[in-house]
């Protein structure tokens, strides 16, 4: 179906920012930028590290707005509630859904309380409470913050006496630090959504330690299979569990679940993203081409659900 992208007025697309992510919302704003002039619609850069949006997108009499901005306060919903005051509409998820998934720690709380499948989760807040988990003895861990995105401080922790540096790591990154069991399994997945819908599973496989930025962003061998391999009753099962735990925490319109399985095949959630790179490197695109949709009518796609 054809569109008239008149109907769209004047789109911001908000772009970098100054969270940790900002090179990454770069790549992406850039590119969906292009993507929407290519097919005639009235859209500009807008930078919130450089202007102060409450004031600059009235003024200038943005219409709407595609974020593209990753991380910080352009995912954990400062934005969306600037948006909403401002009664100016967005893509993406809404201002409690973005908070919640923005903080992993609080998504697969809520993931565990609607009995979604979650990995045990170790909170960190301090030395002593490394020094406990290290005791433990529950090796490989991985070491997160609950706040980032594109594995910005994540690190694999194999033995007690590295398990402190992570955590250092980590936490200079947002604050509040957790581990989580480490899987050996079948491999890393993850599920784009669009208009609420799951689409086809990817895998992902590196050379590296883990899918980290430099396999996400940087690197040209990091593998990629959509088809993902499972069975066709396998992947429905984790795409409708994916589509259940995106809209438990919030989430609306269009995001990305990622997740792992383990060596019998069980899927466990692992984190949600409320606002998905879209460089050339980036899973929904990929997601969506498998299904007929080019990057071009993506971005479209995308931003008809402010309509």
């Amino acid at each position: 179906m054809t569109i008239d992208v008149n109907q769209f007025g004047k789109v911001a697309v908000l772009l970098g920012g100054e969270s940790s992510e900002r090179q990454v919302s770069l790549w992406s704003g850039e590119a969906v930028l292009a993507a929407l002039k290519r097919q005639g619609v009235d859209a500009y850069g807008v930078d919130p590290s450089e202007v102060n949006i409450a004031a600059y997108l009235p003024e200038h009499g943005f219409d709407r707005v595609m974020n593209s901005l990753h991380g910080g306060a352009g995912e954990d919903g400062t934005i969306q509630a600037v948006l909403d005051y401002l009664n100016i509409p967005y893509t993406g998820s809404g201002t409690l859904g973005c908070a919640v998934g923005m903080d992993k720690v609080f998504t697969k709380a809520i993931w565990q309380a609607k009995g979604l499948p979650v990995l045990q989760t170790f909170e960190m807040n301090n030395e002593a409470d490394v020094a406990r988990v290290a005791e433990l003895g529950i090796f490989p861990l991985a070491v997160k913050p609950s706040a980032d995105g594109s594995s910005v401080g994540v690190s694999k922790v194999e033995r007690a006496e590295d398990l402190l540096a992570a955590w250092h790591n980590a936490k200079g990154k947002s604050g509040l630090v957790f581990a989580e069991p480490w899987i050996i399994g079948e491999g890393e997945y993850t599920c784009g959504i669009l208009n609420d819908q799951a689409l086809p599973l990817i895998r992902m496989e590196t050379d590296l330690t883990f899918y980290d930025f430099d396999a996400k962003y940087l690197r040209d061998d990091t593998r990629y299979f959509c088809p993902c391999g499972l069975d066709e009753a396998k992947e429905q099962e984790i795409r409708a569990l994916c589509e259940q735990a995106f809209h438990a925490v919030g989430g609306k319109g269009w995001g990305r679940v990622d997740l792992v399985l383990d060596a019998q095949g069980l899927p466990w959630l692992l984190e949600v993203n409320m606002s998905p790179g879209m460089t050339g490197h980036s899973l929904v695109p990929m997601a969506a081409n498998a299904v007929g949709m080019d990057y071009d009518a993506l971005c479209i796609e995308i931003l008809k659900t402010t309509l």
